[in-house]
C-alpha cells in the first residue's frame, strides 16, 4: 500500500526523476548484448567528398556533419560496456559499410546529406535494408523536421502553437494584403512576425519582420537562402523555454527502469541578450551556461505545463526517440509550441560548452552516459514489444538461458496498463481527499 501511495503522489506531482520499476528481462538482454552487438553511429556525410553522392543537389536544410557528436555517443557507449561501436558517414556507400561491418543496429545522428526532406533519408534506407536503429522513423523524422507539417499536427491534437502559415515562392511573391489564408491566420494582427525556413537547424535564416509591409522582402530572403517553404508565425513577446523528452525506459548506473510515461526532463529558460528578440543561432553564439537557466520547480504552472506538453507531444506523434521541444510564452505567460528538434545536440558536456539536452541532465539523477544507454535500451524495449521480427538477428546473439521475453508480450503489457489505470485512480482519489496538491 505504501508503494501505491508513493506512485499516486508521483502521478499528481510528476518528477523528472526516473521511477523505480526495474525491468529484469530488458536488463539481462542489454547486458548480454554489450559484448556482442555491433553498432554503427551514423553522422551526416559531406556531398563534396568524392564517392559520397552521384550528383550534387541543393540543401533545403542547412548541412552539418555532426561527426564530433557521433564520436561522443560512440565513446559513451564504449564506456558503458559496448565493445563493438563504429562511426560511419551517411552517403551512398552506407549500405556497403553496414554490410561489410556486419552491423546489427544503427544509431542515427545525421540530418542528411542533401536534397529535400534529408532527415528522412537515412531512416528510410535502414528500413529498406532491415537494419534496426535508434532514431525517428522516416515519417516522424520528416514531420518533425518540417515545421509547418509539425505545427499542423500540433493544431490537430489540440495542443497550443502560435498562429502561422507557410508560403512557397512557386505561388508567386508573398502579398499578405491579398492573401486570404494570412488574414484567416492572423486577423487584424499587424506584427511583429517570425519568418523562418520550415526545415533547418541552429536558428539559421530566422528573422523578425516588424510589420506586415516588411513580410514580402523577408519571406523572399529566407526562400532565396533555402529554396523551400517559408514559415510565418506570430511573434510572442514572453519568455522562451525548451524541454527534452524521450521514451519510457531510462537507465541509471546500469539499472534499467520502465516508467509509466515518456521521460520529460531539462526544463530550461533561454536567456536572451538585450538586443535579441529571438534566440540567436548557436553557430554565432555557442551554448554556454550564460545562455540558459533552469526553470524553478516552484514555478508550478510553467514547470508542470512544460512537462505535460512534452509528454503529450511524444505520445500524440507516436515518437520513437529523443526530441527537444521549443516553446515560448505570450505576454500573459501562456505557453505555445514553436517547434520540435528531431535531432537535438547530444554533445557531451565539457568545460564552458554544452548542449541544451546535456545541460538539462542537471535536473535529473542521470549522467550523460546514463542518457545514452537509456536511449538504446528504450529503443530495444520498443522493438521487442512491437517489431520483434526486426531484431531476430540481434536476439540470436543471446544465449537462450538469458533470454526472457515475457515482459514484452501483449498480455504483460495489458496487465501493466491496468495497473497504471489503478494508480491513476488512486492518485485522483488522493488529490480529491487533499493528500497531495494537483
Amino acid at each position: 500500500m505504501q508503494n501505491r501511495a508513493a506512485r499516486a503522489e508521483q502521478r499528481v506531482a510528476p518528477s523528472v526523476k526516473p521511477e523505480t520499476g526495474v525491468r529484469l528481462g530488458l536488463q539481462r538482454i542489454v547486458e548480454a548484448l554489450m559484448p556482442k552487438i555491433r553498432l554503427a553511429i551514423i553522422f551526416g556525410g559531406n556531398k563534396n567528398t568524392p564517392g559520397s553522392v552521384l550528383y550534387h543537389s541543393n540543401n533545403t536544410r542547412s548541412w552539418k556533419s555532426y561527426e564530433v557528436v557521433a564520436e561522443d555517443i560512440a565513446a559513451s557507449l564504449r564506456r558503458s560496456g559496448f565493445r563493438h561501436v563504429d562511426v560511419i558517414p551517411e552517403d551512398m556507400a552506407l549500405s556497403g559499410r553496414l554490410h561489410s561491418g556486419h552491423v546489427h543496429m544503427a544509431w542515427l545522428n545525421s540530418g542528411g546529406v542533401q536534397g529535400h526532406n534529408s532527415a528522412a533519408h537515412a531512416p528510410s534506407m535502414l528500413e529498406m535494408l532491415g537494419v534496426p536503429y535508434v532514431g525517428h522513423d522516416p515519417l516522424n523524422a520528416t514531420t518533425l523536421d518540417n515545421k509547418h507539417a509539425f505545427k499542423r499536427g500540433v493544431v490537430c491534437t489540440g495542443l497550443p502553437t502560435s498562429p502561422f502559415i507557410a508560403w512557397h515562392m512557386d505561388r508567386g511573391s508573398f502579398e499578405p494584403e491579398h492573401n486570404s489564408r494570412f488574414k484567416l491566420a492572423f486577423g487584424d494582427y499587424e506584427g511583429p512576425f517570425v519568418v523562418k525556413p520550415v526545415s533547418g537547424r541552429a536558428s539559421l535564416h530566422v528573422h523578425v519582420a516588424q510589420t506586415v509591409t516588411d513580410l514580402p522582402d523577408v519571406v523572399a530572403e529566407v526562400y532565396n537562402a533555402t529554396g523551400n517553404l517559408v514559415l510565418i508565425e506570430k511573434y510572442l513577446s514572453g519568455r522562451e523555454f525548451c524541454i527534452s523528452v524521450t521514451g519510457r525506459v531510462t537507465s541509471q548506473g546500469g539499472q534499467i527502469f520502465r516508467n509509466r510515461e515518456p521521460f520529460a526532463f531539462g526544463a530550461l529558460e533561454r536567456v536572451l541578450q538585450s538586443d535579441e528578440l529571438i534566440f540567436t543561432s548557436m553557430d554565432s553564439h555557442p551554448i554556454t551556461a550564460k545562455r540558459f537557466k533552469e526553470v524553478d520547480p516552484r514555478e508550478g504552472k510553467i514547470w508542470s505545463e512544460l512537462h505535460r506538453i512534452a509528454r503529450d507531444v511524444f505520445l500524440e506523434f507516436n515518437l520513437g526517440s529523443l526530441i527537444r521541444l521549443d516553446l515560448r510564452a505570450d505576454k500573459d505567460n501562456n505557453l505555445f509550441i514553436l517547434e520540435a528538434n528531431p535531432k537535438p545536440d547530444l554533445k557531451q558536456p565539457s568545460a564552458g560548452v554544452t548542449s541544451l539536452v546535456g545541460a538539462g541532465l542537471a535536473q535529473t539523477n542521470l549522467s550523460y552516459d546514463d542518457l545514452i544507454v537509456s536511449m538504446f535500451a528504450d529503443r530495444m524495449d520498443y522493438l521487442l514489444r512491437h517489431r520483434r521480427e526486426s531484431v531476430a538477428h540481434i536476439l540470436d546473439l543471446i544465449p537462450s538461458q538469458k533470454l526472457d521475453l515475457s515482459e514484452f508480450d501483449p498480455e504483460f503489457s495489458r496487465l501493466e496498463q491496468e495497473t497504471d489505470t489503478m494508480v491513476q485512480m488512486l492518485a485522483e482519489k488522493a488529490r480529491q481527499m487533499g493528500f497531495y496538491e494537483a
